[in-house]
């Protein structure tokens, strides 16, 4: 069989029913064998970009690598920040691109070119896969592509990519005959006797913590412990707090929900998170969108305990918060071996604290009442609030970067079953459009595939438009349109004295979306009034094909709460609140030896009266 085939085939064989690609001379062979095989299709995109943004969001609902396949030169540079997606969000996936014959290759780095659109496409992704290799005998594809699925789903899983020349697409093989990988040999082990020892530490630490709380990334998911790790935390009975990544496996309407954390999470669930006397964090790296900038106030009394299959991510010289206990495990292990010590242990009762905690959550909501009554334009914290009390548990929901993902996590409240992503770790504006597209071919199709996204990131992919009618994808787009470039022009008034340069409306101007998706023959919807917005979600959602709503939402852009600064604690919101606003609001007495609440100042006991300094009280 042709090499051509049997990569086609053997992705196939492992699951992946749709590959992502846009066609070019040098990835024409790979394309071509889809002719040959009725066990997967193609969905031709029309960027490179959109292909591989797809590619994610198929492999972030189907739980297995997404492909993308592109040509030689800019077809593979255009995959660049797909990749870089994949990387930082530890997604697996498999890059296919194709290049040019082999003997047209450059000998020497000294020769910039020899090839027509040759790019030296495995040293520009390296920095940002797994693993990434061009192949230069058609008799190790078999050993390739092996090695390739296995680094990208093993441990922490991410991209890899394989660069194949053209005449090597088209050469006959006998699989057969082909020596394959041994991941036998390279597969993590993880030291039972060692976790078992450090789980019963934690036993112990949990045993004296008055205030004891844990912190869940994306890796629960990856290791498939979203059921587990619900059930341990019923069985420990403490807040729980989800990353980003992290907010369709500890919904909000998980009974110990404790909401998201960090420099865009909201004042309540801070309070929380930074008060503890025990922090168990499970999957997840700590970042500076958790932490804040002021590091040594991240949980400043806690004694911490950090899970993880990334080894670097456990070597304390290299985390930004120094944690106190580290465990070399999957998510899935732990949480279970976890769990079978927990049967029968009688643990102190913290209920006082996880009340507290919980109410903190409910009263300093992001979301307030006013934004439901404001008369002109819609507002978009109101907005995304009602469309999560429209959706269903099995819908899901990607959201894009910037301003719009601040207030999509602000607002949105996930429901148990619903699966609710974006890419976090690089952003890119776009990126939603495209993900919700490989995530609608992932689906099960039981329920409706929704994506938010601003006027800003809808215009680096309003191409797709016309993918959603080649493919007939029911994916239903809302625009939060407020014209502008939000968070930037928040960050140019926190930074640059105001100055708007190039975020609207100088410099950038959206134009009209209902005209240009009607020009590709996609149903439209406007919203302009937030009395319409239950009556039009529901058409919207309603739709049987693609669909596009503009919210029109004036040129709002404040993001609040959030972190003012990089030497601030996470507690010490803006805007800020004043002492007595705060007590009202307590109805239970605090947790003995805890005197003062954290608003706000850095310090656990310090609460501001009045700071001239920083024109806040």
């Amino acid at each position: 069989m042709k090499l051509a085939d049997f990569v086609v085939n053997f992705l196939a064989d492992k699951g992946v029913d749709k590959m992502f690609v846009v066609s070019g001379a040098a990835n024409a062979y790979i394309i071509d064998a889809f002719t040959r095989t009725d066990k997967a299709e193609y969905v031709a995109t029309m960027h490179e970009q959109a292909a591989g943004f797809a590619a994610e969001g198929y492999a972030k609902i189907k739980g297995i690598p997404g492909v993308a396949i592109a040509t030689s030169g800019p077809g593979g540079m255009n995959l660049v920040t797909s990749i870089g997606n994949c990387f930082y969000d530890s997604v697996p996936a498999i890059f296919i691109t194709g290049q040019i014959n082999s003997e047209f290759l450059r000998q020497d780095n000294d020769i910039r070119q020899v090839g027509f659109q040759e790019t030296d496409i495995v040293a520009i992704t390296s920095p940002i896969t797994k693993y990434s290799k061009l192949i230069t005998k058609a008799e190790d594809i078999k050993y390739e592509i092996e090695k390739a699925w296995f680094l990208a789903t093993d441990g922490r899983p991410g991209p890899v990519l394989l660069d194949i020349p053209q005449n090597l697409q088209k050469a006959e093989i006998d699989p057969n005959t082909l020596v394959g990988f041994d991941s036998q040999t390279k597969r993590a082990l993880f030291d039972i006797k060692i976790v078992d020892a450090k789980i019963n530490q934690l036993l112990k630490d949990l045993q004296t913590a008055k205030r004891p709380v844990m912190l869940v990334g994306g890796g629960v998911r990856t290791a498939g412990a979203t059921d587990m790790l619900q059930k341990v935390g019923r069985l420990l009975r403490i807040p729980v707090f989800p990353t980003w990544n992290a907010l369709d496996i500890v919904p909000a309407d998980y009974e110990f929900y404790g909401g998201n954390v960090g420099t865009y999470g909201g004042r309540g669930r801070n309070f929380g998170i930074q008060n503890s006397d025990l922090l168990i964090a499970v999957g997840s790296r700590i970042s500076g969108r958790i932490t804040g900038g002021n590091l040594k106030t991240f949980a400043r009394e806690a004694k911490k305990y950090v899970v993880d299959v990334d080894p670097a991510l456990l070597q304390k010289k290299l985390q930004q918060v120094p944690f106190d206990v580290s465990i070399y495990c999957d998510a899935k292990m732990f949480l279970e071996r976890l769990g079978n010590k927990l049967f029968g242990t009688n643990l102190p009762d913290v209920s006082k604290w996880t009340k507290q905690v919980l109410e903190w959550k409910n009263i300093y909501d992001p979301v307030k009442p006013e934004y439901f009554t404001q008369k002109e334009n819609v507002n978009p914290y109101a907005f995304v609030r009602m469309l999560s009390q429209e959706m269903k548990p099995d819908d899901i929901l990607v959201t894009d970067c910037g301003g719009n993902i601040v207030i999509s996590n602000h607002a949105f409240e996930t429901k148990n079953g619903q699966r609710y992503f974006s890419n976090n770790g690089n952003s890119p504006m776009g990126f939603s459009f495209c993900g919700a597209i490989g995530a609608w071919f992932a689906s099960d199709k039981k329920g409706s595939v929704v994506c938010i996204i601003g006027d800003g990131g809808f215009n680096m992919n309003i191409q797709e438009l016309q993918t959603l009618i080649t493919y007939g994808i029911k994916v239903k787009t809302f625009i939060l349109n407020n014209h502008v470039y939000g968070i930037i022009k928040a960050f140019q008034d926190t930074n640059v004295e105001g100055r708007h340069e190039a975020s609207g409306p100088k410099g950038y101007v959206a134009p009209d979306f209902v005209k240009i998706s009607g020009a590709y023959g996609v149903t439209t919807k406007k919203i302009d009034k937030i009395d319409d917005v239950k009556k039009i979600v529901g058409e919207v959602l309603a739709h049987d094909g693609p669909i596009v709503c503009d919210v029109n939402c004036g040129e709002w852009y404040k993001y609040e709460p959030r972190v003012f600064g990089w030497n601030t604690p996470i507690e010490d919101m803006y805007p800020y609140l004043p002492r007595d606003e705060f007590y009202k609001n307590m109805t239970i007495n605090p947790i003995e030896g805890w005197e003062n609440p954290p608003l706000p100042g850095g310090e656990k006991t310090k609460i501001i009266e009045n700071d001239e300094q920083n024109n806040r009280k």
